[in-house]
């Protein structure tokens, strides 16, 4: 018997690309000609837990339950632990906010599971910067998976008081 692939697997575009791309993309989410990525990105700028280097990043953002979230298992995600401050610039407006990690499995697992359902497999994988098994819409138990395997987590955003 031969062994099936896993899943979901993590699907970013080069690295390169993202260098060019990224500054432009910050750029135009500050004009109003952004269009559709304005509520589909967002840019999040934060100050390093440890290194205290400031950091700004175009992320998708994804809005569950009216409450905003990024979606990832990049190493970045680790200066949220605890909670901290960030700025977002999110369907044209820039808020200072408070992103916390989160880390429950459980609630990990359903809200990526929700994101997907939301859009379909394929907005889904792009979206969340992943690529699903023969383009199919993983099950829970695939998502509980890939969380554990691909060290997934989820940001959530809230306006800082």
């Amino acid at each position: 018997m031969t062994e099936q692939s896993n899943a979901i697997t993590i699907s970013h575009p080069p690295d390169a690309l993202l260098r060019v791309v990224n500054p432009l993309m910050k750029m135009m989410l500050h004009t109003p000609f952004a269009g559709p990525a304005r509520s589909q990105l967002m840019v999040v700028d934060f100050t390093g837990r440890k290194s205290g280097r400031p950091y700004s990043l175009v992320v998708s953002a994804h809005v569950i339950d009216n409450i905003l979230y990024a979606m990832t298992g990049a190493s970045w995600k680790a200066n949220f632990r605890d909670g901290a401050a960030a700025q977002v610039l999110h369907d044209g407006k820039t808020t200072k906010m408070r992103g916390e990690l989160i880390t429950d499995k459980p609630h990990v697992v359903d809200l990526y599971a929700r994101v997907a359902e939301a859009y379909g497999a394929k907005r889904a994988a792009r979206a969340m910067g992943l690529a699903f098994r023969d383009h199919q819409m993983p099950t829970h138990d695939q998502f509980a998976e890939a969380v554990d395997e691909l060290n997934l987590r989820a940001i959530r955003f809230t306006p800082a008081s």
